[in-house]
């Protein structure tokens, strides 16, 4: 089963005010070693661009957001910027194949949320929304999808089969208000019987690529009904993930490892989706997604190993 944001990412917000310089000697002084966290991180066999920049930013502490002045580590959670000692030029972005929105709660932590890591690495294809502002999908429904866990929920490889039958079953509430009328009047009479089965192997193809947007939602799980319940986000696709397991360092308690912090539900959508339905070989196009929170991965676990609660 699948995601929410567990919530995210900059315990160093938090643990820089308790004591940033004792974890960051602490951290130094595991790197020196060869800790068995980096053998054991199931991230190290991402391809990534250089993490330098985050390596000195680190050791230098929180520098100010170049928007509002805030004291930030790494980058800024309200302006979805990098900090002054991390150059933008040296951060990577991220090219990606559809449009997200993430509907973050408005409850959720900004300084503990990963979604504006995609804002940071994709920012030309990432919008971040605070619910309840959000926008209006119905005219679009044949083209979004939801990742949501639920009893109708599909997997990624079927979205291209399920796309097709929504198309064909209309995307509106009513006729009156579908600017797409005719041509969902042409599919639904197209009689069946009298299809090639081999004909539609491209037609469920160009379904499938005809997904141009995903939606995610940012938010601990006991506080996703208010947000999955709206009426602006009935009757869309959802899609479940339910193969892959966290490595996200805020799991909540009692629930399964396969619910996923929201820029790892992001990443491994854009994998599945990248080879189930693009039909394309993976050769880490998306892995940069992973930049932050790799690294960030690796020094609060040792931090943790460090501070003996591992």
């Amino acid at each position: 089963q699948l995601t929410m944001s567990l919530n995210s990412s900059t315990l160093l917000n938090e643990e820089n005010a308790q004591g940033p310089k004792r974890n960051t000697e602490c951290v130094e002084s595991l790197e020196l070693q060869t800790p068995s966290s980096f053998q054991d991180n199931p991230l190290q066999q991402l391809q990534l661009a250089s993490q330098e920049v985050l390596e000195k930013a680190k050791k230098s502490g929180r520098s100010k957001c170049p928007r509002c002045n805030g004291s930030r580590m790494f980058y800024c959670y309200t302006c979805f910027v990098p900090v002054e000692a991390v150059p933008t030029k040296e951060i990577p972005t991220v090219k990606l194949p559809l449009k997200i929105d993430i509907i973050k709660h408005p409850n959720e932590t900004d300084g503990k949320s990963t979604a504006v890591h995609a804002k940071l690495l994709a920012p030309d294809d990432v919008t971040i929304y605070k619910y309840p502002c959000i926008p209006e999908y119905e005219e679009k429904r044949h083209e979004i999808a939801l990742i949501f866990p639920g009893p109708n929920s599909v997997s990624v490889k079927d979205i291209a089969s399920h796309l097709q039958k929504y198309t064909k079953k209309g995307v509106c509430a009513s006729d009156d208000d579908c600017s797409r009328e005719p041509l969902l009047k042409q599919a639904k009479i197209e009689p069946e019987e009298e299809k090639n089965p081999d004909e539609c192997i491209p037609s469920i193809r160009s379904e499938g690529t005809r997904l141009k947007k995903i939606i995610f939602i940012d938010s601990t799980w006991n506080q996703t009904n208010k947000i999955i319940t709206d009426e602006r986000l009935q009757g869309l696709l959802q899609i479940e993930l339910k193969t892959r397991k966290t490595c996200f360092w805020r799991h909540q308690k009692g629930k399964p490892d396969t619910y996923l912090s929201t820029i790892e539900a992001i990443y491994y959508f854009l994998v599945d989706y990248h080879q189930e339905i693009l039909k394309e070989s993976y050769k880490g196009q998306y892995d940069n997604l992973l930049f932050f929170f790799s690294f960030m991965h690796t020094l609060i676990k040792d931090a943790k190993c460090c501070a003996g609660k591992e």
